[in-house]
């Protein structure tokens, strides 16, 4: 089980619970964290070397994370603990100094619970939460406000459902799960078919089957299958606006950024990465490995892992419109450049056999 440092730790705890060197006031009280330009003497903070950080000279905080490399260029009034990963090291240190901790305590007066659900004794239930028949919810599992589970849904332990999280008809979350307010899992999927000039719904039979770890960010959609299930792996990490249609696969430990729309039946291989406003079109698979930077659209197949980019790079308003005129003619100015190669070719032949 976890320490828990409600009074704050020292510097000299915080590098025995790292194995960390420590260099500077062993002593020095830690009661919180914060970044490097808004830490004070009490704080701890971290610093990885990355350009867009402040630069650490300026800060005031107590105690800072590094590597032994960037040592040097901490203020000499902090005490400097270094580390192989700072920002990893970071992330430790908060889960103890700042533990999680339940809003609400056991099942509230105003949640409406099936007589058929399976409550483990530790789950906790906030406010006007509904909970339909034939639901299931393990030990450690936190529903939060306003939140709707329908008929037979399944919550692993210690997962939890931040606010206005609902999970429709026969879907599963595995263990340790977080999903943040407003995300709806199990909706039904974007299935139609053309009928006498009109559309035709087709139903929506599968479900949604979320492994163990795996974060969805607020208002995020995953769409159930049509006829076999949508599948999110053990690990993945879904950003705020995310839209998940019917019958995708997402791998293990794969991450999509926000506004990211996934069409329906794609498949994302493990440990990919999807930027922000990404899209992919259906019916197509990223092997593992790949990464996909922001805003750009998937239209085939990946079966190499690497980064891939689409889409032109801001520009001014004045150079932009020049490009996309150039950008239509692009096919013509192919085929001239095609005949005048043709042609060189042909004199140079020409003068190799007449000298």
């Amino acid at each position: 089980m976890q320490e828990e440092y409600s009074s704050g730790i020292t510097a000299a705890e915080i590098a025995r619970l790292l194995s960390a060197s420590i260099h500077g006031d062993s002593d020095r009280h830690i009661t919180d964290v914060a970044s490097l330009a808004s830490a004070t003497s009490a704080d701890l903070a971290f610093f990885t070397g990355n350009r867009r950080e402040n630069h650490p000279q300026q800060s005031q905080a107590g105690a800072i994370l590094c590597t032994l490399e960037h040592r040097d260029l901490m203020p000499e009034t902090a005490t400097v603990i270094c580390v192989a990963h700072p920002q990893l090291a970071f992330i430790d240190i908060v889960e103890r100094l700042r533990p999680p901790r339940p809003i609400y305590q056991g099942i509230d007066p105003t949640a409406r619970i099936d007589p058929s659900a399976q409550l483990a004794p530790t789950v906790v239930v906030g406010p006007l939460s509904i909970i339909g028949p034939e639901c299931a919810l393990a030990d450690g599992v936190e529903i939060g406000p306003g939140c709707i589970l329908g008929r037979a849904v399944s919550v692993g332990a210690e997962s939890r459902l931040i606010a206005r999280v609902t999970i429709l008809d026969d879907c599963r979350v595995g263990e340790r799960c977080v999903i943040q307010p407003g995300a709806v899992i199990g909706s039904d999927g974007f299935g139609l078919v053309q009928q006498g000039g009109g559309w035709r719904r087709v139903p929506q039979l599968g479900r949604v089957l979320i492994g163990d770890d795996v974060d969805i960010g607020a208002n995020t959609t995953v769409d159930r299958g049509a006829l076999d299930d949508t599948l999110i792996g053990n690990g993945a990490k879904l950003d705020n606006l995310i839209q998940i249609a019917h019958n995708v696969e997402i791998g293990e430990h794969s991450a999509i950024a926000g506004c990211a729309g996934l069409a329906g039946s794609s498949v994302v291989g493990k440990h990919c990465t999807l930027g922000g406003g990404v899209g992919l079109a259906g019916h197509l698979s990223l092997a593992d490995g790949v990464h996909v930077t922001g805003m750009s659209m998937v239209t085939r197949s990946i079966h190499k892992p690497g980064v891939y980019s689409a889409g032109t790079p801001l520009d001014t308003n004045e150079h932009w419109l020049k490009n996309a005129a150039r950008f239509k003619q692009l096919d013509r100015m192919a085929q001239r450049l095609q005949a005048l190669e043709s042609n060189l070719s042909t004199l140079q032949h020409s003068d190799e056999e007449n000298p």
